[in-house]
């Protein structure tokens, strides 16, 4: 017995913090022979190359060998990387594959995903998913738990499916990537296979279930890699759109635009963006949800020019406010401003990440022609962390506000030898015309403890009333916050089918106004049970309370106007969702009680249908019933999803949403087709209604919109 003991002590620091096994490199080879890109991998490179096989189950079994075989090869020419991917399947007919779209939900099917950091920075990379059926998904990396998952990087990936398995080969172009320069390069990189029938999660290095893949600093290494450079350091984008506008008031007028962006490697870690009347055109609407809160809605950017380096610029002032918000550049209301010109430049120079902008733009109805700069700098201390600033400036009309602020972040990996922890703040200001102003400064502190059995984050934050980023975005000001969100994740009842229970002790925050220290709003949630099974079903109970005290009169809908008082809600919350690799899937959610004096019952669904890997379709549907003494407000919300991909490289979509609060019917019809990757042709029709849905006239549209775009890459 105590042998037995004794070996399990020595055993146990492998148990709990080993998340590397040997092989932890992978040596890519460089080949001169051309690869017949066709996902078959029956060339003799693919045969004579390093294969890696030791991958290591996250989920369901953690520590345990993946239970399918499954292996990966590394190529490389003078242009980019070749991966070999093996993913062997003992009965094929349990592969999960349900779409053929770029941008496709790769988390609710089996896919593949490549991890890579040619930073060495580990915080930053690139990830590049795939499915069985040769789609792709890409996001760029950062902080470890960060990600930008609208970036569209060049590269490309052929599948085959047979009765032993799927394969892949992926293609990604050195030009894609940014990476320091040397003649023996090693670069940190990962892979990771879900196997959906088994709700399985591989990973070959860092299978810590405190982190993710995009943990770059837990990952393995590529070596091999020698005198490689950019094939091409130009890349020049041009666009033409062109179409045809009509209103019921105003008639029909044109649309013709044309522009185009050319970006340059300055070094492999730098790239400048120059643009001249920047590709801004329509070719994705926003969702316009039921906003039943004092507060305006944040809707994220989705405009391709500001999405790559995205996390170069970012800086986030706690408390859902932010420094810089690029819709505030060539958006002013729901009309877009033209820009006239403007240069990014942005990434690494050695232990430095840069971020500059600086856009001019156009004159504008009333509107005046409008510069707008921002930079922001970090510096990497030690293995990473950071300390840094931003700076930015907005000026018309010979008038200028400016934002300048400090930031700095310890972060770890290893704290408690394995476990993940965040101490960051940052302190910032506002001017005018570069004069100091009176109650113009913001602060926020946090820590943040980010790991698998608990989770807990704590802050306190501050805003004065004057504090005005004009290239910011801000939710509300004039505050002190304190907040604490405590969440215990135990993985217990598994013989029961249970995978993890959610249960969250508290999660408040308090607001309280900072010119008379009075409390303002309070927000809590307790959820005393919640579970995620092994089957993929979650559910969770929660108990919320909610204080407002609100100073001015808000209202609701044209009839009914919460007058202004102080408010103390509660209401209880059931939420419910079934497993998203299934055929079809449903989430649930209700929620009922306190709502400004009266009260409210809310119902929340969302169903999707996987017909086949070319058809998939998704329903939203959102109800709340309101009762106050000032009059009741009924309120219904429809956002329809259909996708038919004919390939990976031509899909239609169709987005489709109605707003009874704000009596606003939208469609969105869009053919994407890829004639080459890089490049995009889209045919857009936008239909609108402005009208009570009683009322609506379905072949008398208020606004509709039909366009032609092009956007052509061309590299030199």
């Amino acid at each position: 017995m105590k042998r037995i003991i004794s070996f399990v002590l020595s055993m146990l620091p492998f148990i709990v913090f080993a998340q590397h096994s040997e092989p932890s490199t992978i040596e890519a080879k460089f080949i001169t022979d051309k690869i017949n890109f066709d996902g078959k991998l029956n060339e003799p490179a693919w045969q004579t190359a390093q294969h890696i096989s030791n991958f290591t189950q996250r989920e369901l079994n953690y520590g345990q060998p993946v239970t399918e075989r499954t292996e990966i090869a590394v190529l490389y020419d003078k242009s980019g990387l070749y991966f070999g991917v093996w993913c062997y399947q003992k009965d094929p007919s349990e592969i999960v594959a349900k779409s053929l779209n770029v941008d496709f939900n790769y988390w609710s099917e089996d896919n593949f995903q490549i991890m890579i950091s040619p930073f060495n920075d580990n915080k930053n990379g690139y990830l590049f998913v795939i499915n069985p059926n040769g789609a792709r998904a890409d996001l760029q990396i950062y902080g470890g738990e960060d990600a930008n998952k609208d970036w569209n990087g060049v590269w490309d990936a052929r599948t085959q499916i047979t009765n032993k398995g799927w394969f892949a080969e992926v293609f990604i172009p050195f030009n894609t990537l940014q990476f320091k320069s040397g003649n023996d390069l090693e670069w940190a990189v990962n892979f990771e296979r879900d196997i959906m029938a088994e709700n399985e999660q591989a990973l070959w290095q860092g299978w810590s279930r405190d982190n993710s893949i995009w943990s770059v600093v837990n990952a393995g290494k590529l070596t091999g890699l020698k005198g490689i450079s950019y094939s091409h350091r130009f890349e020049f984008k041009p666009y033409v759109l062109s179409g045809l506008q009509y209103d019921r008031d105003e008639g029909r007028s044109p649309v013709l635009k044309g522009g185009g962006d050319l970006n340059i490697n300055l070094t492999p870690t730098l790239k400048l963006n120059l643009t001249t009347y920047t590709d801004f055109a329509q070719v994705e609407v926003d969702r316009i949800p039921v906003n039943l809160s004092r507060f305006n809605v944040y809707y994220p950017e989705k405009r391709q020019f500001f999405l790559e380096g995205e996390n170069y610029f970012s800086y986030y002032l706690g408390d859902r406010n932010m420094a810089f918000y690029t819709r505030q550049i060539g958006i002013e209301g729901n009309t877009q401003v033209p820009i006239i010109g403007g240069a990014r430049l942005f990434g690494k120079v050695g232990k430095n990440d840069i971020g500059f902008l600086n856009m001019q733009e156009q004159k504008f109805d009333t509107l005046p022609s409008t510069n707008n700069t921002v930079f922001r700098y970090k510096r990497e201390i030690g293995k990473q962390s950071y300390v840094g600033g931003i700076f930015t400036n907005k000026l018309a009309n010979n008038t200028s506000g400016q934002t300048i602020g400090l930031d700095a972040a310890y972060i770890t990996s290893s704290f408690m030898k394995n476990k993940n922890l965040v101490l960051s703040g940052k302190v910032t200001t506002t001017t005018k015309d570069f004069s100091l102003q009176k109650n113009a400064l913001s602060y926020y502190f946090y820590a943040d403890y980010p790991n698998d059995l608990i989770d807990n984050y704590m802050a306190v934050g501050s805003m004065q009333k004057d504090f005005d980023p004009e290239l910011g975005y801000i939710r509300r000001t004039n505050y002190d916050s304190y907040a604490w969100f405590f969440r215990i994740m135990p993985r217990v009842l598994q013989k029961y089918g249970v995978k993890r229970l959610l249960l969250k002790p508290w999660g408040f925050i308090a607001y309280f106004t900072h010119t008379t220290g009075e409390l303002e709003t309070f927000y809590n949630e307790t959820r005393p049970l919640g579970a995620v099974f092994k089957s993929g079903e979650r559910f969770e109970i929660n108990f919320i309370q909610n204080y407002d005290r609100t100073e001015y009169d808000f209202p609701l809908s044209d009839d009914v106007v919460v007058p202004a008082g102080k408010y103390m809600m509660y209401s209880y919350e059931f939420q419910f969702e079934t497993f998203k690799a299934r055929p079809v899937w449903a989430e649930l959610l209700y929620n009922t009680g306190d709502f400004y004096g009266g009260h409210k019952n809310t119902f929340e669904s969302s169903v999707g249908i996987n017909v086949n890997k070319h058809l998939n379709l998704q329903e939203e549907y959102t109800y709340n019933y309101v009762k106050l003494p000032q009059g009741t407000v009924i309120t219904h919300e429809v956002a329809s999803y259909l996708n038919f991909a004919f390939n990976t490289k031509l899909n239609l979509s169709v987005f489709a949403q109605y707003n009874s609060l704000e009596e606003i019917m939208l469609y969105n019809i869009r053919l994407h087709w890829i004639p080459k990757i890089g490049s995009d042709f889209y045919l857009v029709y936008n239909i609108g209604y402005n009208e009570p849905i009683h009322q609506i006239e379905y072949l008398k549209p208020q606004t509709t919109t039909g366009v032609a775009k092009l956007v052509y890459r061309i590299t030199f």
